[in-house]
C-alpha cells in the first residue's frame, strides 16, 4: 500500500470527520485528479519535445499535445498548431506524484498559488528540483513553468483548504 494512501486512510478521514459533522462516509472530500501542463509561447518542435519527455519522466505516464482551438494573428499562431501539453493522473499513479511533490520543498519554487473551490492551481518556477530532470540539465534547461491542478470532490471552501493543510501543501 502506498504511504499517501495509509496516511489518507489512518489521519486524514479522521480529521476530517472530527473537524467537519459528516452523515455519511461518502460526503468526506478526497482527492479526484492532479494534471500537469506545460504551455508554449511559441510553436517550436524542440520545446515540445522536451516538455512532453519531462512529464514523460517526472510521472511515468504519456502526456498529449495540445492544440490551439482559434487562430491568432498577433502571437503568430495558426489554428491546430500545437501551443503545449498535458496529462492528467489519477488513483495510484496521482498518489506517486503527489508522494514526490511534498517530499520536495518545493514552497521556495512556487510562483502563484490559487485556490478556488475544488481545484488547487500551482505553477513551478524551476522544474529542475526533480531528479530525473536535474540529471539531464543540458536537455531540460529551457523548460517553461509547469502548471499543477489538483482536483478534488465537491466540499466547501473551508473542507478545502483543511483537506490541503493535511497534505502539507498549503500554508
Amino acid at each position: 500500500m502506498n504511504i499517501l494512501n495509509h496516511y489518507n486512510e489512518s489521519i486524514v478521514k479522521y480529521d476530517l470527520i472530527n473537524k467537519f459533522n459528516y452523515k455519511t462516509l461518502n460526503k468526506i472530500p478526497k482527492l479526484k485528479f492532479i494534471t500537469l501542463s506545460f504551455k508554449l509561447k511559441k510553436c517550436d518542435v524542440k520545446s515540445l519535445v522536451s516538455s512532453l519527455a519531462a512529464l514523460q519522466l517526472i510521472t511515468y505516464q504519456k502526456g498529449i499535445l495540445t492544440t490551439s482551438k482559434i487562430s491568432n494573428i498577433s502571437l503568430k499562431i495558426r489554428q491546430g498548431q500545437p501551443v503545449g501539453c498535458k496529462l492528467t493522473l489519477r488513483k495510484s499513479k496521482m498518489n506517486f506524484f503527489l508522494t514526490k511533490l511534498i517530499n520536495k520543498n518545493f514552497s521556495q519554487q512556487i510562483l502563484s498559488p490559487q485556490k478556488s473551490c475544488n481545484l488547487f492551481s500551482v505553477k513551478l518556477s524551476n522544474v529542475l528540483i526533480f531528479n530525473e530532470l536535474e540529471q539531464n540539465y543540458q536537455f531540460f534547461n529551457n523548460l517553461s513553468n509547469l502548471n499543477v491542478n489538483i482536483g478534488t470532490t465537491d466540499c466547501t471552501f473551508n473542507e478545502f483548504v483543511f483537506l490541503l493543510k493535511s497534505y502539507k501543501l498549503s500554508a
